[in-house]
């Protein structure tokens, strides 16, 4: 599935589930909404002066960590 990011809150659309717009779960929406909160949150916090370097090396290792989980193999349970 790919991703589709919001077009503004102007443009949403729902049934009580799902945004009708881009389709994501009215769920997935609020979870991105409160992780990205807490990024801006940790940067206020901290007075970084260089939002954009902050920004750039949280996408990387966003990207990193997909990468490395969707190539890591299954763990299997040991046998008893």
């Amino acid at each position: 599935m790919a991703f589709t990011p919001c077009q503004g809150k102007t443009a949403c659309r729902d049934d009580g589930r799902r945004c009708l717009t881009c389709g994501r779960t009215l769920e997935e929406i609020c979870w991105l909404r409160d992780l990205i909160d807490q990024l801006a949150s940790l940067a206020v916090e901290h007075s970084y002066n260089n939002v954009d370097d902050y920004a750039s090396y949280v996408a990387q290792k966003v990207r990193q960590t997909v990468t490395y989980r969707r190539q890591a193999p299954l763990e299997t349970p040991y046998a008893d």
